[in-house]
Formats: C-alpha cells, structure tokens, sequence
C-alpha cells in the first residue's frame, strides 16, 4: 500500500516506525527499590556533584589523615597524618582552616633499618594511629616509626600544639602496631590507656594492654594463646567497671570448618593488678565471648568491621552498634549488615558458663562443674587465689554466645566504619541515625525507624577514587561529620535539607534533620522541636497528611495539581522529548496524557524521557507523575503547545504559574535541532532503522531461496588427499567419517571410507 493511502508524509511514516521499533527494544522500566537485596539509598549525590555542599581540608605534603580526636569544647580537630599532627579549626562554616601543624617524623636511623629489613618505602614513615587527650594541657600519639612504634607526651596552649621534643619520645610497643596496614584501637580512661594491636615486628602476636596512669602495666599472656595470632581490632568501648574490646580472629572451638572467622568481644576489669605468683603482670580478668549478627536461615556476618557505643541514661540500656561482613560471597558479591547489641546481654554472657578444652579429644566443651567463689574472672576486689588463676589460665572462652539484633541488611557493598546518634524529630520522638563508611568511598545515611528497621536517606560518593573510609568523627556542635582519607579531610554537613524543593519531597525523605517551613516554603534544618507549623512525618512519611491546609486525616487522597507548568512549542516532523527529572529511587514514574495514559502511537518512554511525535490531538498537558509509599505526584508538568494551531487554555489549570522552556527537538528529516542541544537520538533512530531493515532483508532472502536450488549448486567435498597445491588446514581438525552401513547414492566410498568427490547430478 502507497504511503499517501495511509495519509502520512515518509518523514511522519518514519517516525511513527522509528517509536514502534524503541518501544520494542527499550529495556523495561526499573521497579522501585530495586538494586539488590536491602534498602536502596534514597537519593544519590556522585563525587563532586553541587546539590551535596561537602568541603575538603589538605596540605600539600601531607598524606593519610587516619586518626581524628574532636576537642572537649568540640571546636577543634585533631589529625594525625604521617609524620605530622594537625590541630584544625571546625567553627567556621566553610572547610576546616588550619590552626598549627607539628611535625613528628621517624629518625633517619630507623628508616635506614626499615629499609634494611626490606620493607617498602611506602611504610618506612611514622604513621600516626593513637592520638588521645590526656588532659587539658596535654595529648597523647603513638605512631609506627618505621616499623619502630614510639609514643610521646604533646602539649597544647589555646589550642595550639607545642613541637614534640626527642627526649620526651618513648618505647611505643604494645600500644601502636609495626605495621600500619594493621588494624589497631585505643581508648583512654581514668588516666590509663588501654590498647589493642600487634606486638612484634611480624604481624601475628596480638596484644591487649594497658599503660599510663598509676594502676600496674598489663597485658594477654602470648604463651597460653588466649589470642589467635592473626586477630584484628577495631574498637574499644570502656563501661562502668571494664573495657570492652572488639576484634575479629580465626576460632579455635570449631573443628569442622577450616579457618572460620569469628567476631568477638573481650572484656578486663579496670581494677585488675595481675597476680602474685601466677600471672605475674599478666591480666587475670580476661575473658572473650563469640559475637553473632545474622539473619534467620542465613549464612552469619562473621567479619566485624567496626563499632561504636551510644550511650544512654542507664548504663545498661546503652547500645553498641556494629558493622560486619561476611568472608562468604553470595551471589558473587559482598553483603554488609549492621547489628545492635545489648550491654545488659553482654554482661550476662560473661556471667554465664565457661568453655574449656578437652585435651584428649581437642574439642572444646561446656564446662559443667563447681566455681569457687568469688566468681573467676570477676571484678572483684582483692587479689585472686592461686585456685581461681589457674582456672583462668585455660577457661578464657565464654560457652553462650552474645547476639546481636540485625537493623540493616544490605547486599553489593562492604561497610567499613560507622558513627551513631540520635535525633530528636518534630514530633519529639528520638530517632536513630546512621552514618556508615563504605570500602569504595561513599557514605551512607541511615535511620532506623520505629519497627527496627532501616531505611537509607542518601548516599555520597566522597572520594572520585574508589578508596575505603578509614575514620569517622561526628561533631554534634558543629552540624558535621568529618572523614579521614589518604588526601584529606572531608566535612560533611549531617543533612542536605535545601535539595528536597517541595513539601511532597521533604516529607517522603523521611530525614529526621529536616522539615517543611511553610512560611518561608523551603525545607529546613530543624533546629527546635517546638515549631507546631513546621511538617514533618517520620512514622509514615504521608504528604498528602502532613503538607495539608488545616486539619485532615490520613485518608485525604493525594491530589495531582502542578506547581508550575512548562509550555513546550511543538513543531511538525520533529521528536520532542520532554525529561523527567527522577528526584528519588524509591518512586515508580510514569506519564500521563490529560489524566489519562500517554498515547502508544505518538510516543515512547525511554530513561524516564518522553519522546514525543506532534500529531493531531496529542497537544495539552503532560505530566510526569511518581508514586512513592503510596502516594502520587507530578514531579514535572508540560503544556504542549502546536506551532500552527494554538490550544485553548484549561480551565481546570487556570491561576498555576507557567514558564516557557526549550527542551531537546529533533527534526526526522535531518534538519538542524531548533535551539536544543545536540541530541544522540537521531543517531539511534538511523541506526536502529538500518538495522531493522538490514535484518528485515536477510530473512526474506532467506526465506523465498529454494533449498533444491541451493542443494542443487552445493559439492560434497571428499575428506581424502588434497589437491596438488593445496595445504592441510591448520586446525588439523578431522572430518566426520560416514558409517560404513550407511549407503549412498552421491559417490563412490572406498575401502577406507574416503569420499571421492563424485558432483551429485
């Protein structure tokens, strides 16, 4: 049939064909909350993008910027880099400015014998790992020193550190590791530093132990392997009466799985002196217990990556926080999960039964008989029996296991490090909030609602290389978070409450630092609770309740009425597309045509853009509507307007503000793009066209060729000698021999089954 008979021009014929092809081959539209398993950040801010205002400390000269300590005043944070301490001022709005900067490098001598003992020039440095505040006059740093660890006493006026002097540097082992590549913790408390880390130059005898202050020094006895040799700390959280510690190592107590990790937590009296005659400068508190995040019918998270205490009124209602992968790959990806545990469950475990070690048979057993008392292992005061010591020696290894409350669940990445606190929101209600540190540069945002389960707020990429988050120190006084890196000092602000524009938006992010100012009608950081005209919805994150005029209940249903409308001029034998800006990754998208669905004919849907062909009756409003936790919403509206012929305005559309925009036009004839930038869609089309036509071709060819035809030209080629001339292929590969009970009319077969390459007639 001719193309004037269907009433269409060959450019609007082509078009018409080009959007049926694309709607054939246009992947389908992603589903909401898809990515994997767990939450899926809300909104994404890439390394450098200007929604996410984020400022970045550095020093030319400086590299590693690991171990960060905030001022009591919270005014001032400390660095250490390598080789040097920084004291920055946060109080400015802007990126931290530099107060003073000493430097604390490793002598030439121990360079030369970290050189010696062939280590890389890339660790023979002083890298800083411990930094404390001792008192008010005085911090205290540990650093590797080349493979050499030193200490030192740094004082501090207004602020401002004084230059380390070298008759003030001490023996740092035991207290910072060799290596820095090494995992290590510290924590300062009632004077005494207690500290977890490796103690020889090798890297597999890992310590626990206490220094400083007036109570005598301790540490975990090598010899009775209360460690495994490759154990790795990350973190220390002290309580009332002990110092909690937190490590991963290979568990011994399983015999059926072959190098197992195991997370777990330690625990030593602060009070503990070490015994007389046994466990002489040894600790005789030391107990350590199996810590367990998973998921019913799962495989465990078994790697602790970090954690962090939030207090609470109560001592024993306070909760730690932790982070854990696992040394499995599911799915040929990472998994993380964040767990949450109880100190009053942790103290129960470590008043319950014992293990010890069946010496025979090797496997470890409940052990069932009677305790002496007072309890071994307990805080109490005096020194213990020779009795309860060498019960101590040998049941270090508590039988229950400390079991944590899984909050999130999250597939595909690898958490690092975490910060906590809580919130107050508008309704008064405390939330808690997240910050976790991945293995590729970015940052998580997380709160966890009020069912105990976590949603995720947003993710920023910090870092434009793919490098771990080492640190992260939370300063409430400041609004910030700030992270350390190997070039610098990020700070990031703990919300971004000006990215959400409307109170639909602000109220679906579900971010207990922002709310809706109707007033101003921005949304804001909520810096009182006491603001009745401010909204806010964290339980439900409802709109169509919460940015309501007036009293409403919940079951209002949401209305779709634009803010304002962009008019597009449509122009004949052109492609119009109109984008749909997709402001969160919880929401479905889809496009709507006069409160109806779009038209199929004139139009395809591609990466969210409406690609659009003018024809008669598709002018009018467009609009792009999001349904996100139920409701629904124009993100973007468009009144299409027809060059030649003008539409009559809506009534219903009438006192919304309107604005004329140019977005993307193609012509399908070749033309020039009317005032747009240059589009990749002409090319697509050109191609997807050609190829469909080159396809089209081939299978008719194919089809109306006689297979007699072609069997009729075809030779069967004999698999014998070759002709003189020829060469053997270089494959060597055999032919197929015929059966020899198979008869054939097409040649002659000899006696060893060769073909003689007779033509069938």
């Amino acid at each position: 049939m001719a193309l004037p008979a269907l009433g269409l021009d060959p450019c609007r014929f082509l078009s018409l064909f080009s959007f049926q092809l694309l709607l054939l081959l246009s992947p389908p539209p992603p589903t909401a909350g898809s990515g994997g398993q767990g939450p899926v950040p809300r909104v994404r801010y890439h390394s450098g993008d200007g929604r996410r205002g984020l400022s970045f400390f550095h020093r030319k000269g400086l590299q590693n910027f690991d171990t960060l300590l905030l001022s009591g005043d919270g005014d001032t944070l400390y660095v250490g880099a390598r080789e040097a301490i920084l004291a920055l001022n946060i109080q400015d709005p802007g990126a931290p400015s530099l107060k003073n900067m000493i430097p604390w490098p490793a002598s030439d001598r121990k360079k030369s014998e970290c050189a010696f003992k062939k280590k890389s020039n890339e660790t023979c440095f002083n890298f800083i790992r411990v930094l404390v505040s001792l008192n008010a006059t005085h911090l205290y740093a540990c650093g590797t020193f080349a493979f050499s660890p030193a200490c030192t006493f740094i004082e501090v006026q207004d602020s401002q550190l004084l230059p380390v002097s070298e008759n003030k540097v001490l023996e740092g082992k035991g207290q910072s590791p060799f290596d820095p590549a090494h995992k290590n913790t510290a924590v300062l408390v009632d004077g005494m530093l207690y500290s977890g880390t490796m103690n020889n130059f090798l890297g597999s005898e890992p310590i626990l132990m206490r220094t400083l202050g007036s109570q005598p020094v301790l540490k975990t006895d090598t010899f009775l392997r209360w460690l495994h040799p490759d154990a790795s700390f990350v973190a220390a959280i002290p309580s009332t009466q002990v110092v909690y510690f937190f490590f991963e190592e290979t568990a011994s107590e399983f015999d059926f799985f072959e190098r197992l990790h195991t997370s777990r937590v330690a625990r030593v009296c602060k009070n503990d002196v070490g015994g007389e005659k046994l466990l002489q400068k040894k600790w005789t508190t030391f107990l350590k217990a199996q810590l367990l995040c998973t998921q019913p019918g799962q495989l465990p998270f078994n790697v602790i990556r970090h954690a962090a205490l939030l207090p609470a009124e109560s001592p024993s209602a306070s909760q730690i926080y932790a982070v854990f992968t696992s040394q499995w790959q599911v799915g040929g990806t990472r998994s993380s999960a964040v767990c949450a545990f109880s100190l009053t469950d942790i103290e129960n475990v470590f008043k319950g039964k014992y293990k010890e070690l069946n010496k025979e048979t090797s496997r470890w057993t409940t052990y069932r008989d009677s305790e002496t008392n007072p309890r071994p292992g307990s805080c109490s005061v005096g020194p213990s029996s020779d009795k309860a010591l060498t019960f101590m020696k040998d049941h270090f290894l508590m039988d229950q296991k400390v079991v944590g409350m899984p909050l999130l669940v999250k597939s595909g990445v690898e958490y690092t490090q975490l910060a906590v606190e809580t919130v107050q929101a508008l309704d008064g209600n405390p939330h808690l909030v997240m910050y976790l540190g991945t293995s590729t540069g970015s940052l998580h945002k997380a709160v966890v609602s009020g069912n105990s389960h976590a949603y995720l707020v947003e993710e920023i990429q910090l870092f434009p290389d793919l490098e771990p988050v080492h640190n992260l120190k939370l300063a409430p006084t400041q609004g910030a978070l700030f992270v350390g890196s190997s070039g610098g000092i990020w700070k990031v602000p703990r919300a971004n409450c000006s990215v959400y524009e409307s109170c639909v938006d602000c109220v679906l992010a579900r971010d207990p630092h922002c709310a809706w100012d109707p007033e101003a009608r921005m949304c804001s950081l909520l810096s009182t609770a006491n603001l009745s005209s401010w909204k806010q919805d964290m339980e439900h994150g409802n709109p169509g309740w919460a940015c309501a005029n007036g009293p409403i209940g919940r079951s209002r249903r949401p209305q779709s009425r634009p803010q304002i409308i962009k008019e597009v001029l449509a122009v004949p034998n052109s492609i119009l597309e109109l984008p749909c800006p997709h402001l969160s990754a919880l929401a479905s998208y889809c496009w709507t045509h006069r409160a109806a669905a779009v038209p199929e004919a004139s139009s395809v849907v591609y990466n969210g853009s409406l690609l659009l062909l003018p024809q008669e009756g598709v002018g009018g409003l467009y609009q792009c509507m999001a349904t996100e936790n139920g409701f629904s919403y124009p993100v973007v509206s468009y009144w299409v307007d027809s060059q030649d012929r003008p539409l009559a305005l809506d009534p219903e559309l009438a006192g919304i503000p309107r604005e004329r925009v140019e977005v993307p036009l193609t012509r399908v004839s070749g033309g020039a793009a009317m005032a747009a930038p240059r589009s990749y869609w002409p090319h697509f089309l050109v191609v997807t066209v050609m190829l469909a036509v080159v396809l089209s071709g081939a299978l008719v060819v194919l089809l109306a060729s006689p297979l007699g035809a072609l069997r009729a030209r075809g030779k069967v080629q004999g698999c014998g000698a070759l002709p003189p001339g020829e060469k053997a292929p270089l494959s060597q590969e055999q032919c197929l021999q015929p059966s020899k009970t198979r008869r054939t009319s097409a040649g002659v077969v000899d006696v060893d089954n060769n073909c003689l390459g007779t033509e069938v007639a």
